[in-house]
């Protein structure tokens, strides 16, 4: 097992260690109801891949919601990779109790050092990840080195809403009502979260923004970038092919 090195590594650990008892309620809640929707988007480029991966890689699997879509669509082997234990043990009870168990592996691990060699991974999805490392850039390039020259890459985040209507709107829930749901139907630990989550995309977005995470994942060697926003700029699906040699 790897441990965290990183600063946000260390506050990602801090922040999910409590959440995955009601982890994916929560986040449909909170998402008001869109992050099904989102993951679903994002497992798209995965399922059309001709040809059909035989090995897909689940960046930031949390409690494997993803993991399990991809090996409902797909008859790929998947395995998910997340550095927050709580998450993983939340995600293996999932997983065990689906149908699909015998062809879903979860480990630990970091984004930034994944423990597989060159193009081991036929695709490979990450979700919600980005704002928890400390070089974006640097984790892409990581990220893109374990998929097969040709094999799809596909990720979905939060977006700061570009409208000003609904940026107002998204400010207002992201601020005030957000963290008011999450202390209603969580407790603290998604009071923090609540409190948390809006000023960090916020920042992030300042820093590295959709045009900036393009041009990332062309020099990470990602070709055929493709962004879709999501509910009226809530959410961002980005996908593209790892580049051939």
């Amino acid at each position: 097992m790897q441990h965290a090195t990183g600063d946000r590594n260390r506050f990602a650990q801090q922040l999910f260690t409590p959440l995955p008892g009601r982890y994916d309620l929560l986040a449909e809640t909170l998402s008001l109801g869109q992050n099904r929707r989102w993951r679903r988007a994002m497992v798209d480029p995965i399922v059309s891949q001709s040809p059909t991966p035989a090995r897909v890689l689940d960046v930031a699997s949390g409690t494997a919601g993803v993991a399990i879509q991809l090996a409902s669509r797909t008859a790929a082997e998947v395995v998910g990779v997340d550095l927050t234990l709580a998450m993983l043990q939340q995600g293996r009870r999932r997983v065990t109790s689906s149908q699909w168990g015998e062809r879903i592996r979860l480990v630990a691990g970091r984004a930034e050092q994944l423990p597989y060699p060159d193009g081991a991974f036929d695709a490979l999805t990450f979700t919600y990840l980005l704002r928890y490392v400390d070089d974006p850039q640097a984790t892409l390039r990581e990220i893109a080195r374990v998929v097969k020259p040709g094999g799809a890459i596909a990720s979905l985040e939060f977006l700061v809403p570009p409208n000003p209507f609904w940026h107002a709107w998204w400010w207002g829930y992201t601020r005030w009502i957000l963290p008011a749901a999450g202390l209603l139907t969580g407790g603290r630990a998604w009071f923090r979260v609540g409190r948390f989550l809006g000023p960090n995309i916020s920042t992030h977005y300042r820093k590295y923004p959709v045009s900036w995470t393009v041009e990332a994942w062309r020099r990470a060697g990602i070709d055929d970038v493709e962004v879709r926003t999501m509910s009226l700029g809530g959410g961002l699906v980005m996908s593209g092919k790892r580049r051939r040699d």
